[in-house]
């Protein structure tokens, strides 16, 4: 009888326990936004914060509350997602306008002279604290694949040494740009041809010279060849304002070290 009466307690306050679960979990429920859900089923889900918040449901939260009606900052999705949120809340859809990464190193195993060889850890972050990296151009691509592990897309691979993006892959999430610990990577417009300088070595043109043979060495011929003020030279290194950027190519015959090159952004 005891025992009988042990478990006939055990079970009427697991019951009452239940039962007080189930009506707290009703008082306490928080209301569903299903307009934020409907648009969060729109985004494609990288939680990349291309869009400028804590990730897609932060963004179809925001989008939802009014906090933002702006529809085109999912780079990721497009147009055809812009649209679909757009028809969701009734507003007129905005314009993606389409991009994809460049990486702003030609610093090869060909062409960049290494100080040391590396072994440890296969990160750029964790390298670029030993000395800068092994490579003697500080600034340059140390070609160890952070931006790889990052991309969602696939659209990165080590080519002899340097990080290369296919422009046909990449989808603008932006996330191998906030992993480079060198700030290398910078996004271009697509469906044209643009200059693109590839190095960002802010020192003096001998010593970028010592360290890669296709290091920019700011000697200012692209900004003189440059008809449309599209390039300068700040610290030593030159960059091309994409936006001024007609694809001449004058800056590219004009540069003596081969650090410009023409990036043909129609075949996306």
């Amino acid at each position: 009888m005891s025992i009988l009466t042990a478990v006939a307690t055990v079970a009427v306050i697991g019951l009452v326990l239940g039962l007080g679960l189930a009506v707290a979990s009703i008082v306490m429920a928080v209301p569903k936004d299903e307009k934020a859900e409907k648009i969060r089923e729109c985004l494609p889900g990288a939680n990349c914060g291309a869009c400028g918040f804590s990730g897609c449901d932060g963004y179809a939260s925001a989008l939802s509350k009014g906090e933002t009606d702006n529809t085109a900052l999912c780079s990721p999705g497009g147009n055809a997602v812009s649209a679909q949120v757009a028809e969701i809340l009734g507003v007129q859809a905005g314009e993606v306008m389409p991009e994809a990464a460049v990486v702003l190193c030609k610093g090869h195993n060909g062409s960049a002279a290494r100080k040391y060889d590396y072994r440890g850890v296969d990160s750029c972050r964790m390298a670029s604290q030993l000395f800068g990296g092994p490579k003697e151009c500080v600034y340059g691509c140390m070609g160890l694949g952070d931006c790889v592990k990052a991309c969602p897309y696939e659209a990165i691979h080590i080519c002899d040494g340097v990080a290369r993006i296919n422009p046909v892959q990449c989808r603008a999430c932006k996330m191998c740009v906030n992993t480079c610990p060198k700030n290398l990577i910078e996004m271009m417009p697509l469906h044209r041809v643009t200059a693109a300088v590839l190095c960002k070595n802010h020192d003096k043109g001998a010593v970028t010279r010592k360290a890669c043979s296709a290091g920019c060495i700011g000697c200012m011929k692209c900004v003189k060849a440059c008809e449309y003020n599209a390039v300068t030279v700040t610290n030593f290194a030159a960059h091309v304002d994409y936006e001024k950027c007609v694809g001449c190519g004058k800056c590219n015959e004009a540069c003596p070290v081969n650090a410009i090159d023409l990036v043909d952004m129609k075949i996306v």
